[in-house]
């Protein structure tokens, strides 16, 4: 799984509650970093963060569901946003789900087994 997020701390927290749960984590620190990555390397799942530097999640959301590759790819936003609007804009570019901060990891994984099998 690709976890992006411009926090080293949550993606410290993220790498640390996932990969004890037996999820082999791969993280980028934006949007921009992540195409890149995603254009060499594959994964199940993408959980990323909205608000970050270069490319924002939902720019990240937008460009992937324009790719064949990442067309049917899940893609979980994890964020300390919760209005209503934020959510609906991440469903219309494309989000497969919607987590607010602080996550956690228990519901975290439920969400990511249930989105991946």
């Amino acid at each position: 799984m690709l976890t992006v997020d411009d926090s080293a701390s949550m993606r410290a927290l993220l790498r640390s509650a996932l990969a004890s749960r037996g999820f082999q984590v791969e993280q980028c620190e934006d949007g921009q970093e992540a195409l890149e990555w995603l254009a060499e390397n594959e994964v199940d799942v993408i959980i990323t963060d909205i608000n970050m530097p270069r490319l924002d999640g939902f720019g990240l959301i937008e460009k992937l569901r324009g790719s064949t590759l990442h067309a049917d790819r899940p893609i979980l936003v994890l964020t300390t946003e919760s209005s209503d609007e934020k959510k609906r804009r991440a469903r219309n570019a494309g989000a497969t789900g919607w987590i607010v901060k602080p996550f956690d990891a228990e519901k975290l994984t439920t969400a990511l087994r249930r989105v991946t099998h």
